[in-house]
């Protein structure tokens, strides 16, 4: 049994009269109004990062990396290790949910994937200074944003929605990290 889908906000496009729910429109840019509808958009959207109209990957990145800040000054690695654990089947459902909800198989403006993303990131290199994050957030954005290699492939991988589309979403962040580590790695050695 499938959820019935939240409504559209007045500001995105709306159903006309004669459009069944099954056929309506997407949600191209979601309001704060979509995001408190279900617990999964508020995730999956960065607690509202990404609801950001320009740049809503880079918005996400930048909250992953303010609450990553956060978390470091009241938790032990161990401990941001089982919060990322946990935010990965987390934002796996929410993702998913989420495009379904939008209608669109890889929004832009869910940015849960870049937030687990990054947060993988900024735990292996740590501790590390301002200079050595901001590079890893360049790296990290041009993997995400520029898809070269791996990247791509792992993008066209998972489709669809559901959970393979769910886990589609966030796959390619993890593997534009897993880049963005190799490179930091190699640069270290």
């Amino acid at each position: 049994m499938t959820e019935p889908l939240p409504p559209l906000a007045p500001t995105d496009a709306a159903a006309t009269p004669a459009t069944a729910p099954s056929v309506r429109p997407s949600v191209l840019h979601p309001t704060v109004r979509f995001m408190l509808s279900h617990p999964a958009h508020w995730v999956a959207l960065g607690f509202g990062s990404g609801l950001s109209r320009i740049a809503p990957g880079t918005a996400g990145t930048l909250w992953a990396w303010a609450a990553f800040g956060v978390m470091q000054l009241y938790l032990s690695p161990e401990q941001i290790a089982a919060v990322i654990a946990a935010a990965l089947p987390l934002g796996w459902w929410a993702c998913t949910v989420t495009a379904r909800h939008m209608r669109v198989m890889d929004p832009g403006n869910i940015v849960w994937d870049e937030v687990l993303a990054f947060w993988i990131i900024l735990w292996f290199i740590a501790p590390a200074g301002l200079w050595a994050q901001l590079v890893a957030f360049g790296l990290f954005r041009f993997f995400d944003a520029v898809k070269p290699g791996p990247v791509a492939w792992a993008d066209a991988l998972f489709k669809g929605f559901g959970a393979r589309g769910g886990f589609g979403i966030i796959f390619d962040d993890l593997i534009a990290a897993a880049c963005t580590l190799l490179l930091i790695a190699l640069w270290r050695f």
